[in-house]
């Protein structure tokens, strides 16, 4: 058997599968409904199967588990799943209950605003919640995105806050069909607007992506809303948005995913009416604004006034400077400089401060600014007190434009609103179940619930490790070990490596439950082209460098072999999209290494990639097959046209899966791997979910399936002692 495109089966030749991408054709969903069964009724019964879906039901769906909050004036909101709300409930609290600590799910001051279930059932679509903007800082409406099944594609609704209905498209309501769109409010009566809207395509980019941003305005046809900024059709995507405090609106394009042009108006101008203006900074530095502040975060050095800042620095500039002479900037304040071993991984703006979560060896620490009210200010440092420790730390929330003193209602509830610098967190570590923490604009620390032990962590020990890559890099590694004698024993190694994400120590239950509790080990590895140590290690694997990444995961394989962590054979891998990839080359380049293999909704044909759904948003990460890239290095690792036969090179046993709604990575990727895979004579189990998106699950059900398969195959594929030798 030769693969697709293989040496002796080159690019030009036809693919045997490629009509497997064809995702709702009948002939393709018989051959997933055929594997899709097989695969459920090898790994999803028996005692212990069974048993571990009941007890990851019973994790998702638990009723003490924390409701993580998003602040808007006096309320905080949440989206809530559990047994009797499958597809969730998006209903809200009032600050002046939060702040007491978190109430438990049938504390009565809880607001039902949307069941989703019952809308759900009511309009026949198997509708997934996928976001809320409110309209600030009236709180009176908000716009519902909701997804079919889970896909990235959402249809958006205008939601009336004090009737609780949706606004009708017959009263003025806004109505977005189902797109890729992005939508914001300006006022009452404006939304901003990117959306691919012509049925033709004419105002989407190759990727799928709105190439337009429009200002729409109440009772009329969006197609007809002036467009205010364009893009091209190879970019990724257009965006814009509306500042409330100043007054400005701010466009951009992304020519790819790693750069973008960021463009901007005076504050009071009509962008209809006038031109924007460029902001002058390389299209590869990030660019976000905060009333009267400019913030930028380059990727690469930027000399800005004759001094160069590092790339993965955090600067400010006043926007003032920037209006009166947009040919350049003023020289910066920098809040942050990167060292080897820190970077900054987000950054939320209060009122009058400014908060940075910067990863240190890859775990987290907040430092805090007071923003100044002029120009001319002093950015000072502002304390940040109480926090653990060796943990990840997320800022879920800060609402900055709360107006915390003022009470303007006449109906007897107690009105306390967050204050502008009151920030809601998100602390957990590997055996530290997540808790809520409120963070004032003191820099006090309130711990306001937790969520319980999911697992008994009785023995688990958590360990932090280097390996070395072909090239010399130091490569870190977090081991979690479940109890039991010393010795090797079944391991899971997970990795991701791309478009600059990182692989903090972070709590997952499921994990925990249903692998270390067993005495299983999990190691995450943190490779090249993630963001661990800031923009260079992204930039270090991208392109023709990809390969980095395959090598540090394959280090870190070698070493817990090596330090006797596990064995070759008790060795399993496991990654999705990107990570799929990963995979996919751990499989076809060195499977020598592993015992078994999961793939989750991945990338593996990097020959069309670019032509699926999204992927043409993703050559700056990977290249573009359509060039000399295809020679020059995709063609070496793209794993679908490596497929080797059995009886040349054997492999691990592999578990594939994907959902048949993911509109961002193709499921085209999995299914035709799969049939290479079996024409090939591999092992092969293949899981298709019909709904869940590019996660793969849409609801706490398919959630406990997904992970009950994944850890079972492992189980059963992993053996639980050292092989006999000699």
């Amino acid at each position: 058997m030769t693969s697709p495109a293989s040496p002796d089966n080159p690019p030009g030749s036809a693919d045997p599968y490629l009509h497997l991408e064809a995702v709702d054709s009948a002939e393709a969903l018989e051959w997933v409904r055929v594997r899709s069964d097989r695969t459920v009724a090898d790994l999803a019964f028996g005692p212990e199967a069974e048993s571990a879906h009941a007890r990851a039901l019973e994790i998702l769906d638990a009723t003490d588990r924390i409701a993580w909050p998003v602040l808007r004036g006096r309320y905080a909101y949440t989206f809530w799943r559990d047994a009797d709300h499958p597809r969730g409930l998006w209903r809200r609290v009032p600050w002046s209950v939060l702040t007491r600590g978190a109430p438990g799910v049938d504390h009565p001051a809880w607001d039902t605003l949307v069941d989703v279930d019952a809308l759900a059932a009511e309009e026949g679509v198997n509708w997934v919640y996928s976001g809320a903007v409110v309209r600030r800082p009236a709180d009176d409406r908000a716009l519902l995105r909701l997804s079919r099944g889970g896909a990235d594609a959402v249809e958006v609704r205008e939601f009336d806050l004090t009737t609780r209905r949706f606004v009708p498209e017959a009263e003025g309501g806004f109505r977005v069909s189902e797109a890729k769109s992005s939508v914001s409010w300006v006022n009452r009566d404006t939304l901003l607007l990117s959306s691919p809207l012509d049925p033709e395509g004419a105002d989407a980019t190759d990727s799928g992506y709105p190439r337009l941003a429009r200002v729409w305005h109440r009772g009329s046809d969006p197609l007809d809303a002036p467009v205010i900024f364009s893009g091209r059709t190879q970019d990724v995507a257009v965006g814009a948005s509306y500042d409330l405090s100043s007054g400005r609106y701010t466009a951009s394009r992304a020519p790819d995913f790693h750069s973008s042009e960021e463009w901007f108006w005076s504050p009071g101008a009509d962008p209809a009416a006038t031109a924007p203006r460029r902001v002058p900074v390389p299209e590869d530095c990030r660019v976000s604004s905060c009333g009267d502040w400019l913030l930028l975060r380059p990727r690469t050095d930027l000399v800005i006034a004759g001094r160069s800042h590092p790339g993965g620095s955090v600067l400010v500039v006043p926007w003032a400077a920037v209006d009166a002479d947009p040919s350049r900037l003023p020289e910066p304040v920098v809040l942050f400089s990167p060292t080897p071993s820190t970077t900054v991984e987000d950054v939320t703006w209060g009122r009058g401060r400014i908060l940075l979560t910067i990863l240190d060896e890859a775990e987290s620490r907040l430092e805090a600014y007071s923003i100044p009210g002029s120009a001319d200010g002093a950015w000072e440092p502002r304390p940040v007190e109480g926090l653990p420790d060796h943990v990840s730390v997320d800022v879920l929330s800060c609402d900055r434009l709360s107006d915390w003193r003022v009470s303007d209602d006449d109906d007897g509830d107690d009105d306390e609103r967050p204050h502008p610098d009151d920030a809601v967190l998100a602390v957990s570590g590997p055996i530290v179940p997540p808790s809520l923490v409120l963070l004032r604009a003191d820099g006090t620390t309130t711990t306001l619930g937790s969520t319980p032990d999911r697992f008994d962590t009785t023995g688990i020990e958590v360990t932090r490790h280097t390996a070395v890559s072909d090239d010399g890099t130091s490569v870190p590694y977090t081991v979690m070990r479940g109890p039991g004698p010393d010795g090797p024993r079944p391991t899971i190694l997970y990795g991701y490596g791309g478009f600059e994400v990182s692989m903090r120590p972070s709590y997952a239950a499921l994990r925990g439950a249903l692998w270390l509790t067993g005495g299983g080990t999990y190691v995450v590895a943190g490779i090249r082209g993630g963001g661990e140590y800031g923009p260079s290690w992204h930039q270090s694997a991208v392109r023709e460098n990809r390969p980095r990444a395959f090598e540090d995961f394959a280090a870190v394989a070698r070493a817990l072999v090596t330090t006797g962590v596990t064995t070759r054979d008790q060795l399993g891998a496991t990654g999705g999209s990107n990570g799929g990839l990963l995979m996919g080359v751990m499989l076809t380049r060195y499977p020598e290494l592993f015992g078994a293999l999961a793939i989750a909704v991945p990338l593996l044909d990097m020959r069309r990639y670019h032509l699926l759904l999204a992927g043409a948003s993703w050559m700056a990460e990977y290249g573009d097959p359509d060039s000399e890239d295809w020679d020059d290095f995709l063609g070496a690792y793209s794993p679908y046209q490596h497929v080797r036969p059995a009886s040349e090179r054997p492999y691990p046993p592999v578990l594939m899966t994907t959902s048949t709604r993911d509109d961002r990575v193709h499921p085209g990727h999995a299914r035709k791997m799969t049939a290479a895979l079996e024409a090939a004579g591999h092992e092969v189990a293949y899981y298709e979910n019909v709904e869940g998106g590019h996660a793969g699950a849409a609801d706490n059900s398919q959630e406990a399936r997904k992970a009950v398969l994944t850890y079972e195959f492992f189980r059963r594929r992993l053996p639980r002692r050292r092989p006999p030798t000699g």
